[in-house]
């Protein structure tokens, strides 16, 4: 691992994060808020001074050298922690939360969880709102993006990857050019969602910030009751649909945005997603309409935002669904693990290896039937390798394996088993509010110290998919030779 070239990639990193200071210190001055205005001004010197290290001691990097594997690894951890610990500043020195609470709320940012360690938004001023959507929307998809068009290309791969900004299939070989163009649809997108939010009454303040969230998938918001806060069903539906259109893989968006509309209809990953929201969306709502209190029109509303928000790992909810019945809180709960498309800013196992483990589960029944006979799978017309196969096997497996750790350990500290498997799954899945301790309605506020500190590592596990994380803490990554 070179460092020095892992220090400038940093160094980048702390400048986009300095430029993002700059919107909510600027909007405490506007405001006069005095004390928000010198904490964020406080954090814009440290993490300049932070910057201005990690440029000097990289000086003799040139401009176009290569990173190999273990460099991109370890800008993408190293990254990841220096962030949350940058982005935990205002709320610490504010005097907002405490230093466990501050941490929690900035990984969850960064992380797109938006599950909150504060009891009340009321603890934030409008600037401190303003930076908690600007964490989420950053970790959905922005911050990656804007350093990667700045590095070198070779290793830039990975990283995206570690990232989860696109798919496997390795459609985008000119990596800056394409980064430059995902980034100008996120920004698009972000764009329009904010335009429509407060077109249909949102307040500008509260339209942007919920626009950057849900985009994001994060769904951080500036008020305690989310989207319900407006009492506007035109507002909800249309969080709906801009949730799902952030949940599809930005690369399709950019192959349409290149005349390969083609991309939208033959991929077998979206088909499945919108089945599964079609299959997911009509269970719900007859589920509610016969065994709920509402009529067939609101539970058809109720059940296409919170499918879309579950499948979303956005988590925006307009109605306790806690309190739904059995069947709609289980489906709900699976879409909630299955998540949304890969190089979409939906966390969860990904859309593309649930196909992948039931093409492997079909090839092995019919292995069982015919054991002399070669069966492949194929996935968008093409075979699928078995090195593809056994990587969505080993995420799944990993996955389910911290799950349950994450789950033992709460329970040792004192929460539930059912609340403890809930948790756990959610915060993975990067979903944030789930069923029961950390329901709906709640947030991270109601766990004890250790299970919100348990809880943020898992969010950084399940935001850069587990092994890019655990490879770093490896005997063998510190080894000079790999």
């Amino acid at each position: 691992m070179e460092k020095t070239i892992v220090a400038k990639i940093l160094s980048v990193m702390t400048v986009f994060f300095i430029g993002a200071l700059l919107l909510p210190m600027t909007l405490s001055l506007i405001m006069e808020d005095i004390v928000g205005g010198a904490v964020f001004f406080l954090v814009f010197l440290i993490a300049l001074i932070i910057a201005f290290e990690l440029r000097n001691y990289s000086k003799k990097v040139v401009e176009d050298v290569n990173i190999n594997i273990k460099d991109s690894i370890a800008v993408t951890v190293v990254g990841w922690f220096l962030l949350s610990v940058l982005g935990m500043l205002p709320y610490y020195l504010s005097g907002a939360l405490s230093l466990i609470d501050s941490f929690v709320e900035s990984v969850s940012g960064f992380a797109s969880v938006g599950g909150s360690a504060a009891v009340s938004v009321d603890a934030f001023t409008p600037s401190m709102l303003l930076w908690r959507s600007l964490t989420n929307w950053m970790g959905g998809l922005g911050i990656v993006l804007l350093f990667m068009a700045l590095i070198p290309q070779k290793g830039a791969r990975f990283m995206i990857k570690a990232e989860n900004a696109v798919n496997s299939e390795r459609q985008l070989p000119r990596m800056r050019d394409n980064a430059k163009a995902l980034l100008t649809i996120y920004f698009i997108l972000t764009a329009v969602c904010a335009w429509v939010f407060i077109v249909l009454g949102a307040d500008i303040f509260s339209g942007i910030n919920h626009a950057m969230t849900t985009i994001a998938t994060g769904g951080f918001s500036v008020f305690d009751d989310g989207l319900a806060h407006y009492k506007n069903p035109a507002i909800e539906f249309a969080a709906a649909i801009f949730m799902i259109i952030a949940s599809v893989s930005f690369s399709v968006y950019l192959s349409a945005a290149k005349g390969n509309f083609s991309a939208l209809f033959k991929s077998t990953e979206i088909r499945v997603f919108f089945s599964l929201i079609f299959i997911a969306t009509m269970l719900i709502t007859l589920d509610l309409f016969f065994n709920g209190d509402v009529n067939f029109l609101r539970s058809l509303h109720l059940a296409f935002f919170h499918v879309s928000s579950m499948i979303s790992t956005t988590a925006f909810a307009v109605s306790d669904f806690d309190t739904w019945p059995p069947l709609s809180k289980g489906a709900l709960l699976f879409l909630m693990f299955i998540g949304g498309s890969a190089g979409s800013t939906a966390g969860g196992l990904k859309i593309f290896r649930l196909v992948l483990l039931c093409k492997m589960a079909g090839v092995i029944l019919r292995q069982r039937l015919h054991p002399y006979q070669i069966i492949d799978a194929k996935v968008n017309g093409k075979v699928v390798e078995d090195e593809i196969f056994f990587a969505a096997g080993r995420f799944f497996f990993a996955t389910i394996l911290i799950d349950a750790t994450f789950a033992g350990f709460m329970i040792l500290n004192g929460l539930d088993m059912d609340s403890a498997i809930l948790v756990s799954i959610s915060t993975m899945s990067s979903v944030g509010p789930g069923f029961g301790i950390e329901g709906a309605m709640s947030n991270y506020s109601l766990l004890p110290d250790f299970s919100k500190i348990l809880a943020a590592l898992v969010m950084i596990l399940g935001r850069l998919e587990i092994f890019t994380v655990l490879v770093f803490f490896t005997r063998d990554f510190w080894k000079e030779k790999w």
